[in-house]
């Protein structure tokens, strides 16, 4: 997630400890030696990686015929490019930034990969009590942890004059016309929270209809799995909120599964021992305070995205309520106290190598 979030995290953590790559804006380690090609016909880790959506795009696949493999990792990027042009707040023409320039005057027509985002987006914020809101556009200006990043408080006047204008309820969605309407005069809507959520679920079928059932797909902090690597499921791991080099502090066997973090560690800064992160809450405009980090594993990425988010901002008690409430959705809270909570499906799963470091 390249843009400034609220509500929507750029989603930052996950280890795939196996591969031994972290899943985040920077926390990278060392590719393995032993995810090289073997020798022969033998099926062995054909592996890319680049830039997309604002992050870096790593896919592997676990097979032994690489060209076919190859041909899909193209049309993969390709999508993403596609789908970035669609939903960008940085790409001219995109269909947020019309929607955006129309706010509180007209609808827009917007493409239907545009559509089915917001209307997923629109659960997840149903679910979370708006805590996940895709229209926190407006306090992008002011808080500012992107490349712009610059370490500054906005004063509170600032904040209280924006947020009048974050309002999910005010996305009006005409599925069947394939049009949106922000409904307030300078309202905006930001896709970085679950837009590239809905990439990796495109790359899941198209790796699939190439005929790939072993593979990985990590865009930024948003982890799709499939199928095994080599005998063995894919592990992976989270990483520790306050460990400075990227340590994990649990870590799962999962297969078929998404799996995605939130956390207040990577876009960051420290002052007088406050910590200020990008994952703002609507109704304050100001860094949520109950969480570390949250990690939702289930089926679609798209859901996961939002929801790591909405839990984030949830914070334990009422995050961990939700997760289990919700079918196919499991999770792992680290809370702002630093305790770790592990949902009823990811007992006996999960397993903790060390407790999260305790730091502000």
């Amino acid at each position: 997630m390249s843009s400034r979030m609220v509500g929507i995290a750029a989603q930052c953590g996950v280890v795939v400890s196996l591969l031994a790559f972290v899943a985040g804006c920077s926390r990278q380690a060392d590719t393995p030696t032993d995810a090289a090609p073997s020798a022969g016909h033998d099926a062995h880790i054909v592996a890319r990686s680049g830039l997309a959506m604002g992050s870096e795009l790593t896919l592997m696949a676990w097979t032994a015929d690489e060209d076919p493999a190859n041909r899909a990792f193209d049309a993969v990027f390709a999508e993403f490019n596609r789908l970035d042009q669609l939903m960008s707040v940085w790409k001219k023409d995109s269909d947020i930034l019309r929607l955006n320039a129309a706010a509180g005057d007209h609808s827009v027509p917007v493409s239907k990969e545009t559509i089915d985002a917001l209307v997923t987006a629109r659960q997840v914020s149903e679910w979370t009590e708006g805590k996940f809101d895709v229209t926190f556009g407006v306090l992008s200006d002011i808080w500012k942890f992107d490349q712009d990043q610059d370490d500054s408080v906005p004063s509170q006047a600032a904040i209280a004059a924006r947020l009048p204008l974050i309002d999910y309820r005010k996305l009006a969605i005409d599925a069947p016309a394939g049009t949106a309407f922000l409904q307030k005069k300078g309202m905006r809507a930001n896709l970085g929270g679950i837009g590239k959520g809905y990439a990796v679920d495109r790359a899941v079928a198209l790796l699939k209809d190439a005929g790939l059932n072993d593979f990985s797909i990590q865009a930024g902090g948003d982890l799709y799995v499939a199928g095994h690597r080599g005998d063995r499921p894919w592990r992976l791991g989270i990483a520790d909120p306050r460990a400075p080099d990227g340590a994990i502090f649990a870590r799962v066997d999962l297969t078929d599964s998404t799996f995605s973090t939130s956390g207040d560690y990577e876009r960051s800064f420290i002052k007088n021992g406050v910590r200020y992160h990008h994952i703002l809450d609507p109704a304050t405009g100001q860094p949520a305070r109950l969480s570390r980090s949250v990690t939702i594993v289930s089926k679609q990425a798209v859901l996961a995205d939002g929801l790591s988010t909405g839990v984030f901002l949830l914070g334990p008690d009422k995050g961990m309520a939700l997760i289990e409430r919700l079918p196919d959705v499991e999770g792992v809270i680290v809370g702002a106290d630093n305790q770790v909570h592990v949902s009823s499906g990811l007992q006996g799963k999960v397993e903790i190598v060390h407790p999260p470091t305790d730091a502000p």
